[in-house]
């Protein structure tokens, strides 16, 4: 019996975490500033190292119990940190790819829908990783799934390289530090 309440509150906790990602976690852009200015770069390859599951097994194998569950919670924090700021960078893209959306060229509309669409599943991918993550910090041997993120967020750089040349060929739009 106590096992079922505790799995039906932490539903509950997950399901309003969800919704709070989702829903307002809107993403403030006045109207005097470049949106493209509001994204935050992200080193792809510590967000790849963090995310990957051999580096776990890795220190699973290394490390004494006690150590690897420190290592492992603040590896997981971090990696919550990143997902965050890539759901943050997708918001901004978002409304870079709606500002765009009624361009009277072709190209730059069909880019903007496609920015669009990849910027709004990696918000939903990482509020999936988000829970996943925070249950990761509660039960260690719970899977992380933060690959979708990763390559969500690859894909959704090229969009908006694409959107930006599209526009102004002459200012790159960068949200990985290292691609």
């Amino acid at each position: 019996m106590n096992l079922a309440i505790v799995l039906v509150v932490a539903a509950v906790i997950a399901l309003i975490f969800i919704l709070r990602v989702t829903v307002s976690s809107s993403v403030k852009i006045s109207a005097d500033t470049n949106p493209a200015n509001q994204l935050q770069p992200i080193d792809v390859e510590a967000f790849r190292n963090l995310a990957d599951p051999a580096e776990d097994d890795y220190l699973r194998r290394r490390l004494p119990t006690s150590e690897l569950r420190h290592v492992r919670r603040e590896r997981l924090l971090a990696l919550a940190v990143y997902v965050q700021i890539a759901a943050r960078n997708a918001a901004v893209l978002i409304h870079v790819g709606q500002s765009a959306l009624n361009s009277s060229d072709s190209r730059t509309a069909a880019a903007a829908r496609e920015l669009v669409s990849d910027a709004a599943l990696l918000r939903r991918n990482a509020a999936f990783a988000l829970v996943r993550i925070y249950v990761a910090l509660a039960w260690p041997s719970a899977g992380i799934g933060a690959a979708p993120v990763l390559d969500g967020y690859r894909q959704l750089n090229g969009s908006a390289m694409l959107l930006g040349r599209l526009q102004n060929p002459a200012t790159p739009v960068r949200i990985s530090a290292s691609l």
